[in-house]
């Protein structure tokens, strides 16, 4: 899945998104607003993550949500 792709599905990814991120609040997501890089720095921050780890994370969620 592509930026825009992500950022035109947000709204109805952010359901499975608190499912396997539950640390991630709704101000989260809001602030993620579809945004890869958002979205791995929040995780980043709430689960002491690092980069690469939470960007592994990422492509691999969006590749089971394709």
């Amino acid at each position: 899945m592509n930026q825009d792709q992500l950022k035109g599905k947000w709204k109805q990814l952010t359901g499975e998104t608190k499912k396997k991120w539950a640390k991630l609040t709704d101000d989260d997501l809001k602030h993620v607003d579809g945004d890869k890089d958002k979205l791995v720095g929040k995780l980043q921050e709430r689960y002491g993550k690092s980069k690469e780890e939470a960007e592994k994370e990422v492509d691999s969620w969006e590749e089971q949500e394709k």
